[in-house]
């Protein structure tokens, strides 16, 4: 068993490698289309208890390089968050914005508000924003241009996630560089092969038709961007990257890390287990690569961090205890040994030479120093996996809601 786990890991490392040695493709500048020929765009927040975030979001949306006329902004809130209601409320009118309430019915989770304001959605394409995002002004041209220059079989446009507040500590750094090979390095060579991407949680423009037509999103799913980046392969549609950003705000203490990172590690094992009930129907809906994208990418990202600590266990134990007993056969004496010593360097080294790239990309490079704590923060990761796999027994529909508008630095606000 050890030996295909080792096996498995050496794949997702060496996916994730393959993704970030393919160059991301150039596309042509497209002339800009004036004002009267764009069409509807549907903006879509769901918002839970973000009073604090109502205003600056808005802002940042009211900048984008779009008609107020031709923008369609769905704000979707909970019965009981009255103080977002209140904070929406005092920002007066807005004619081309519509505050929906969900209904108070089953899950509470944002791919279930999303589904609401889909149901009202006017535009022909729409994208979902989480609040503290801080898109960039040109984002929903270069959407469109996207769309323009693919044809219909591009249903999803996703642009790169960025962390916003580095400075605030070792956490925001380590999630900044991991963002930035993410979506910067990995996902952009990805993007080329033709197989399903592991979506983002926001800043993904879509096909409105296409999105009704594959039932919106998996209101049962905590990570719904992941499961429908595969939903959309299966009905033979794709998704690509485009060089826009959207800044974030990333937790910057341990525990707002945990739950958030706790969820995002639920709902792969939700998007793994809920694609492979059937796997011949998987293969022959998203044939070959998109089968083993699943497994390799989402369930190699999953097995991993849950297995980690075992290994590194083992080795820990054995070692300190050969050293005192030499009856205790050494871990290094082990079959196959070369491979598992592969396998932790291969995942540590591939973890930092990603994050290093991204951060190049950013002109980042001042804050690769914490890479050399990736060790460390792997550990956090299967940690995060565990107590996923737990509440994926006890509370598998349960939304661990991260808190927004803590962050203490910004950069874009220094530049």
């Amino acid at each position: 068993f050890g030996l295909i786990l080792a096996i498995w890991f050496l794949l997702f490392t060496s996916l994730r490698l393959a993704g970030c040695l393919s160059p991301p493709k150039r596309r042509r500048q497209r002339p800009r289309l004036p004002d009267s020929q764009l069409p509807i765009y549907t903006v879509i927040a769901a918002l839970y208890r973000e009073a604090s975030s109502v205003a600056p979001l808005m802002q940042y949306i009211g900048a984008l390089d779009y008609p107020p006329e031709k923008l369609d902004i769905k704000l979707v809130i909970e019965t009981d968050d009255l103080g977002t209601r209140a904070a929406i409320a005092r920002l007066g009118p807005m004619p081309h914005v519509q505050v929906i309430i969900a209904p108070d019915v089953g899950p509470r989770t944002k791919p279930k508000a999303l589904n609401c304001a889909l149901n009202f959605a006017r535009g022909t394409f729409i994208t979902v924003f989480d609040a503290e995002d801080r898109p960039e002004p040109g984002q929903l041209r270069e959407a469109l241009d996207v769309f323009r220059t693919h044809g219909p079989e591009v249903a999803c446009a996703q642009a790169s996630l960025c962390i916003d507040n580095t400075a605030d500590g070792w956490i925001p750094r380590m999630f900044t560089a991991e963002y930035a090979g993410q979506f910067d390095v990995f996902l952009q060579g990805f993007s080329n092969f033709e197989m399903p991407l592991p979506l983002g949680g926001s800043s993904n423009h879509f096909r409105t038709s296409v999105l009704r037509e594959v039932g919106g999103w998996d209101p049962y799913n905590v990570t719904e961007d992941a499961d429908l980046g595969f939903r959309l392969a299966r009905f033979r549609y794709r998704c690509v990257m485009f060089p826009s950003t959207t800044y974030e705000e990333a937790p910057s203490r341990f525990t707002a890390w945990l739950r958030q990172r706790s969820r995002w590690m639920k709902g792969w094992m939700q998007t793994w287990s809920v694609h492979m009930r059937s796997p011949r129907k998987l293969w022959r809906d998203a044939g070959a690569g998109g089968f083993f994208t699943l497994n390799i990418l989402v369930g190699g990202n999953v097995l991993t961090a849950l297995a980690h600590p075992f290994l590194l266990g083992e080795l820990l134990v054995r070692g300190v205890m050969s050293a005192f007993d030499d009856s205790v056969v050494s871990f290094f004496a082990k079959p196959f040994i070369e491979l598992y010593l592969a396998t932790i360097a291969a995942g540590y080294l591939t973890t930092i030479v990603i994050g290093v790239i991204g951060l190049a990309k950013r002109n980042l490079l001042r804050e690769a120093w914490v890479l050399a704590l990736t060790p460390v923060y792997w550990i956090f990761l299967s940690l995060a996996a565990w107590r996923a796999l737990y509440q994926l027994l006890t509370e598998p529909y349960h939304w661990e809601k991260t808190e927004h508008g803590l962050a203490q630095t910004s950069r874009m606000s220094v530049g």
